[in-house]
């Protein structure tokens, strides 16, 4: 069964999903049918096929003036700011994936319902008002066919959770505190330009690595409870496009080694979490996973234990590619729900 999908917001997320659609071996289930954005069609088109991060469009992309073609399939373009004057009731949208960024709250996302969607999918954490918060190969199997929002969490809790549940699992986590290493993001400038009042993001993303404020904590404990208060985190932002790191010291309760921690990833990824979960010995640097479909790259040569249960580990991932892939596999599952 085909489903027909829109994207509210044609940002780096929303662009991403486009064009992971495109490169899915699923794809042809979901049908992109309409973006809705304020920039005007000459720039969606051009913004579609040209990327500087990932390159150019793999298939042809035009328009007619009206709409954006993409390999010959006609996706109407809207520029609404109001989510109830869409129409996807007559557009028959079965699922939006709203990237726009904007809000986080049920009231606003079920403005989109109302206007004839059947289901919505936050790009970003959400409040607890909505249906649920999905991590991808950890908790998607609890998604019913009767939830309506859904968010797909952040790319940090993505990349982090499954790397903490394995650690759970096998040495139990006691404590710990991540760094997330990301890559400059759209709320940064250029140059140092007064836009926000975060003194720290008023200033040049492309000569500072610049320390600015993460939730990450709290959307840790909503997949893992037990681990309220045991965990603390810190993000840096670095004058890179794409592609970031997860730095994790993590306190367990047994002895390890470095070799018995790598042991458990690389099973992990040759076996049942191989998609989403990856596993390297190579002497990388971070540009080796842009576009990488990931959710997280243990790099085993940067695993450390210090004083027997203190394990350092090094994890990449592609914050752009890797997210945008697990909303589409999050909204595959979830869409099946129907039958």
């Amino acid at each position: 069964m085909n489903y027909r999908i829109a994207i509210n917001g044609y940002g780096r997320i929303g662009q991403s999903v486009l064009r992971a659609l495109y490169t899915h071996q699923q794809r042809h289930k979901l049908q992109v049918i309409a973006i809705n954005e304020l920039a005007d069609l000459e720039t969606l088109t051009y913004l579609t096929r040209y990327d500087t991060t990932h390159g150019r469009f793999p298939v042809s992309v035009d328009n007619d003036g009206k709409d954006l073609l993409i390999n010959g399939d006609s996706i109407t373009v809207l520029n609404k700011k109001d989510p109830e004057d869409l129409p996807w009731e007559e557009l028959d949208i079965d699922l939006v994936f709203e990237c726009s960024g904007s809000y986080t709250d049920r009231d606003t996302a079920e403005k989109h319902l109302a206007a004839g969607a059947g289901r919505l999918l936050f790009s970003q954490p959400a409040d607890d008002s909505i249906d649920a918060t999905t991590v991808y190969g950890f908790n998607h199997l609890s998604l019913t066919r009767d939830d309506r929002i859904v968010s797909s969490a952040s790319c940090t809790t993505n990349c982090i959770v499954p790397i903490l549940h394995l650690l759970d699992q096998h040495f139990r986590v006691e404590s710990g505190v991540s760094t997330t290493i990301h890559s400059a993001m759209n709320d940064q400038p250029v140059i140092d330009r007064y836009h926000q009042s975060n003194l720290r993001l008023t200033r040049s993303a492309m000569h500072s690595m610049v320390p600015v404020e993460t939730g990450l904590n709290q959307g840790i404990v909503k997949f893992l409870p037990h681990l309220q208060g045991k965990m603390e985190c810190l993000h840096l932002r670095v004058p890179t496009i794409n592609v970031s790191l997860m730095d994790l010291s993590i306190n367990v309760g047994q002895s390890v080694t470095a070799d018995q921690v790598n042991a458990i990833f690389r099973s992990a990824a040759e076996g049942f979490l191989q998609p989403l979960v990856g596993y390297s010995e190579q002497p990388h640097a971070s540009v080796d996973f842009n576009t990488d479909p990931r959710s997280a790259v243990v790099d085993a040569t940067q695993t450390r234990v210090s004083n027997k249960s203190m394990i350092k580990m090094m994890v990449w991932f592609d914050n752009e590619w890797s997210y945008a892939n697990r909303m589409i596999d999050v909204a595959h599952y979830w869409l099946a729900l129907q039958g």
